[in-house]
């Protein structure tokens, strides 16, 4: 992949020379493109083109970024491109002042421009839009990706994404889903009587996620704070306060690797609902997506990793304990003694990390996490996690081995993960403890102790269902995005001089 070059070091072209002339030209004829302070925009391309016969004649006012020029002498056609696509300009010689006409001339591909004219269609048929009157409102100094190989390198592509927005159009339709499926899920929650709110990003602990968190330092107090991994303690803490039924949508922050599917600041919805469990929990993951994508693209058929995903109501939902039987061929069921579940699982070339104690949880998802989730291409939830992978969610009243959670997994990847709260502080306590003996051993994405949240619990937390979703993989999943990059306008990249992503 080509190396990126930031454009200070590189040596000023004979393109770029050219229209810095062109501005200091401007400027000694008393044109300075960078003067102007507003344009009055009265309509748009998309607008022109979808209401033709009714503005067919009428005078418009756009404003766009030039893409291209075509024709010489004393006629001129443009494509000016506005924020909802773009149309053609037709420039003529007797229809402008013959000033304005040679100032129009010298503009270049990149430049933005306003230009007042009236509708028209040309012998061929193109709806265009007849120039009378041209003011240059901003010099590109830079040209553009030349036309024909536009700007596919992913590396520039993500570092200038303003760039990318201009000459790749279809870019911004991801951005807009991305939009609209927020939006939708705002309306969504507010309409089950959800109130929204805000909770610190900054904290002096770490917790509600196993994640490795990024630490800054607070001068005033001199004192390191955490950049939150999670937001779920805070708002579990309000449902303590009696506000019911709460969600935050917001960024994310883990200090951990990056691939296709992470980057370490990532946007997501936790919500929580006092009188509720991971059932209702499901019913709502389900209802956000499928309805997502009903409203915004019209269909539950979507095209994801290369598969055809079915996101009508009614998704599959098996046990852990069920997946591993049906894709593995263990019971664990059948197993009561630690011993026997880990040999069953090393038998079928299951390996359990060195850091985690040899038990019939850690073996039982263990043999999910390494020969389950590659099976899991439709809409799955997958219910009912060991108590070790679980440190924040409720027993099973019917095997205490087993937590009340769910993974909502898409082409094998987690979109959603949901719990019938643990409201026990005794038991919280406990678990808080094991997270931490196992941090002390080495592991330093466990959870820490966070003993306000524990008084918290102590004060009464109702029985609760909660859930956190990652809104760019949802995102991904309706544009067909391969990468989170193609959701996130400005991913984390590598510092400009190190290798390439």
């Amino acid at each position: 992949m080509a190396k990126f070059v930031p454009q200070a070091e590189m040596p000023l072209s004979d393109q770029v020379r050219v229209r810095r002339e062109k501005l200091d030209n401007l400027r000694a004829e008393g044109f300075d493109p960078f003067v102007q302070t507003r344009f009055e925009v009265t309509s748009d391309s998309a607008a022109i083109k979808a209401n033709y016969e009714a503005m067919e004649g009428q005078s418009v006012r756009l404003a766009g970024r030039l893409m291209s020029k075509r024709g010489m002498g004393k006629v001129s056609f443009c494509d000016l491109q506005d924020s909802t696509g773009r149309i053609q300009l037709y420039v003529k010689f007797d229809e402008m002042e013959e000033a304005s006409f040679q100032r129009f001339k010298k503009n270049d591909i990149g430049d933005i421009v306003g230009v007042v004219g009236d509708v028209f269609k040309t012998e061929r048929g193109e709806i265009s839009v007849r120039v009378h009157e041209a003011t240059l409102l901003s010099k590109s100094l830079l040209p553009l990706p030349e036309k024909f190989h536009g700007l596919t390198d992913k590396e520039t592509r993500f570092r200038q994404r303003y760039v990318d927005l201009m000459v790749n159009p279809e870019v911004k339709r991801n951005f807009v889903i991305r939009s609209k499926f927020i939006k939708f899920l705002r309306s969504y929650l507010d309409d089950r009587n959800y109130i929204e709110v805000e909770t610190p990003v900054l904290n002096t602990i770490a917790g509600g996620a196993a994640a490795r968190p990024f630490v800054t330092h607070h001068n005033t107090l001199d004192i390191d704070m955490y950049m939150r991994i999670a937001t779920e303690l805070p708002l579990k803490r309000l449902i303590v306060g009696g506000m019911e039924r709460v969600y935050e949508v917001g960024r994310i922050f883990r200090n951990e690797g990056m691939d296709p599917k992470h980057n370490p600041e990532f946007t997501t919805v936790e919500l929580y609902q006092a009188y509720a469990d991971f059932h209702d929990m499901m019913d709502i993951a389900e209802g956000i997506i499928s309805g997502a994508a009903q409203e915004i693209l019209g269909t539950y058929e979507v095209q994801w990793m290369g598969e055809n995903i079915d996101l009508a109501p009614g998704w599959r939902r098996l046990t852990m304990v069920e997946a591993v039987k049906e894709y593995v061929g263990i019971d664990f069921d059948a197993i009561t003694d630690d011993a026997e579940a880990v040999a069953a699982a090393k038998a079928k070339g299951v390996e359990l990390a060195d850091a985690a104690e040899k038990t019939w949880g850690n073996a039982l998802y263990a043999c999910f996490d390494q020969k389950v989730e590659e099976h899991l291409i439709q809409p799955t939830f997958i219910t009912m996690y060991p108590v070790e992978v679980s440190p924040l969610t409720k027993r099973s009243p019917i095997d205490p081995r087993l937590t009340e959670r769910f993974e909502l997994f898409i082409c094998h990847s987690e979109l959603a993960n949901a719990y019938s709260e643990l409201n026990d502080p005794i038991d919280q306590r406990q678990r808080f403890q094991k997270q931490v003996e196992q941090r002390e051993r080495g592991d330093d994405e466990t959870e820490m102790l966070d003993e306000d949240f524990l008084t918290a619990l102590e004060y009464g937390m109702p029985p609760t269902g909660g859930m956190g979703m990652g809104i760019d993989r949802c995102v991904m999943l309706l544009t067909g995005a391969d990468t989170i990059r193609e959701v996130i306008l400005f991913p984390t990249m590598k510092t400009i001089g190190k290798e390439s992503q």
